[in-house]
């Protein structure tokens, strides 16, 4: 990777600032697109001089796109959304990004889409991600598509959502509890990414991403709630209930929307050892996640102190 030029495509965000220290820290210059670059500005230290280029993105806008993946050597796409303009950011938007980088030619290209990506999905999250993976086939055909479980890492929404919830309620109602996941670390993620770029084998190819652990949701809140030394009131809700809840997520503040809730009717567990063909061995949630999560109890460090 060393002094290569790859462009990444929502770089400041979640997955995206893992992404982008493994990258500088192989030597590639690291061109930062996202619609705010200022966002992103807390990542130009991890870099040399001139390591790292910041510029502006929408990938609805294809001109855009155009001047991000101008002279890259490779372009990742990390751009998604769980409750925004689905057709936009991941059927359309994915299949712009691809073209572009045919157009620039880009000679890899690696494309984050999601387990659950199926055109007959219940879900139009799900549909919108069988749709992007199709447009970037049609575009770019040795493209890499990688498909991870919920991702966990210090900054996600899922976990430390979850975390905050049982930390400030005596009772946490759970809905779905018998759907199982795959919880996939954000950083081996990234190092798929890395991986992908460099690799020729995974050319063309799509691989499902998912952590050494397979737990359903009632289990993932147990656990959540035993790491941080809580212990409430754990009340799993019925499909009945929750589909109701879910239909009223139009409203502000709703915990849920429609079409989250019809994603979570399948299970989102990877199919095949898509980390393991990449080289990489998955972290276990239990492994990293007490770090962070140290501050949702009682009394922060100093309580993981005293509970030792």
């Amino acid at each position: 990777m060393k002094d290569r030029l790859v462009t990444l495509i929502g770089g400041g965000g979640f997955l995206g600032r893992y992404v982008a220290q493994d990258l500088l820290a192989a030597g590639a210059r690291v061109r930062i697109a996202q619609r705010d670059p200022r966002e992103a500005l807390f990542l130009k230290p991890l870099g040399g001089l001139g390591q790292t280029q910041f510029v502006a993105v929408d990938i609805r806008k294809p001109e855009t796109v155009a001047r991000a993946v101008q002279g890259a050597d490779a372009v990742v796409n990390l751009a998604g959304t769980v409750n925004g303009d689905f057709q936009a950011l991941q059927a359309d938007g994915a299949r712009t990004v691809a073209e572009a980088a045919t157009a620039a030619g880009a000679r890899a290209l690696v494309h984050i889409s999601a387990i659950g990506a199926d055109a007959d999905s219940p879900s139009a999250y799900g549909r919108s991600k069988a749709e992007g993976e199709a447009g970037v086939r049609g575009a770019f055909p040795t493209a890499t598509i990688l498909r991870p479980s919920l991702m966990f890492g210090r900054e996600d929404r899922f976990v430390n959502r979850f975390a905050a919830m049982v930390a400030t309620s005596p009772v946490v109602p759970v809905m779905r509890t018998g759907t199982r996941f795959q919880p996939v670390y954000v950083a081996d993620v990234a190092q798929a990414v890395v991986a992908a770029l460099g690799n020729e084998d995974a050319q063309g190819v799509a691989l499902e991403l998912g952590g050494p652990d397979i737990l359903s949701m009632g289990e993932l809140i147990r656990w959540i709630a035993q790491a941080i030394g809580r212990d409430p009131l754990i009340v799993e809700l019925p499909d009945m209930l929750g589909g109701l809840i879910a239909m009223l997520g139009f409203l502000p503040g709703a915990p849920i929307t429609l079409d989250q809730w019809r994603m979570l009717q399948q299970d989102n567990v990877a199919a095949g050892e898509g980390l393991a063909m990449l080289g990489i061995t998955p972290t276990p949630l239990d492994a990293v996640a007490p770090g962070w999560l140290v501050r949702y109890r009682h009394n922060g460090r100093f309580g993981a102190r005293a509970a030792a």
